[in-house]
């Protein structure tokens, strides 16, 4: 995981990202609230996320904590902090109270964050494309994007590369298969 991450690091910083951090122990506005994320959405519930004893503010309110669901945290912290405009990825742990065959209470996530006037959805794609290109080393890998929703962005698509699947494995590359790697927008 380490060895992925560095290497996810070096790649966007060679392109112009700088990379922010946050905490994983997180307040509930950064996780939720910042991110407009109904009281009553079952992101919230105790069966999503854990979480952990309220701190008690200066003004005697309490204050609900919680490990971090995803890093959109950083995000929150990072535009707070910084006008734009601003080139960011985000990577780090996660948690969430789910948990089976497809699914670990811990995992690692990444996302970018670019705010400002020019950029536009085809700089995205052309960014990503890049991106999975030089991760896995194909100059010709197949890509296609295809239209998404996601509560935090509009437009939003999934990405999918080619690969090829026989006899149980999976190769990456030119083949008569996808496989969706991200969501973006």
């Amino acid at each position: 995981v380490t060895r992925t991450l560095e290497r996810i690091e070096a790649l966007f910083r060679s392109i112009g990202f700088e990379v922010a951090d946050g905490p994983e122990i997180e307040a509930d506005f950064q996780n939720f609230t910042a991110l407009n994320t109904p009281e009553d959405h079952p992101a919230r519930s105790m069966h999503d996320t854990f979480y952990l004893p309220n701190d008690e503010r200066q003004d005697g309110e309490a204050q609900k904590k919680l490990l971090r669901t995803h890093t959109s945290t950083v995000q929150i912290r990072h535009m707070l902090a910084n006008k734009p405009p601003c080139k960011i990825i985000c990577m780090g742990r996660v948690y969430r109270s789910d948990w089976d065959m497809t699914h670990t209470p811990v995992f690692h996530q990444m996302e970018g964050l670019v705010i400002d006037k020019a950029t536009h959805m085809g700089h995205l794609k052309g960014c990503l494309m890049d991106f999975v290109r030089a991760y896995f080393e194909i100059d010709d890998l197949p890509v296609r994007f295809r239209p998404s929703f996601f509560p935090f962005t509009e437009p939003s698509a999934e990405m999918d590369i080619g690969c090829s699947r026989k006899d149980g494995g999976l190769k990456i590359g030119a083949g008569d298969s996808w496989l969706e790697i991200l969501g973006c927008g």
